[in-house]
């Protein structure tokens, strides 16, 4: 499940939900009650190690490479 972050417009106090994408987004702070938006933020995924990304995603041979496919994973 996706987590989610949200900004009460009143209080301006942040917080996160875990929430399935058929969920209905958040109206209410927990903290005052308040209106809130949902925030878009960076998420925490990252590849590592020898997976597709160096085997499939990276030219092997010819034209430059991106910065990515030399940093070795």
């Amino acid at each position: 499940m996706p987590m989610y972050e949200y900004r009460c417009q009143s209080c301006d106090n942040q917080f996160e939900l875990r929430q399935k994408f058929s969920d209905a987004p958040a109206t209410e702070c927990p903290k005052c009650g308040g209106a809130v938006e949902k925030m878009i933020s960076q998420t925490a995924f990252s590849l590592k190690g020898d997976g597709w990304f160096n085997s499939g995603y990276c030219p092997s041979s010819g034209g430059p490479k991106p910065a990515a496919c030399s940093a070795g994973g």
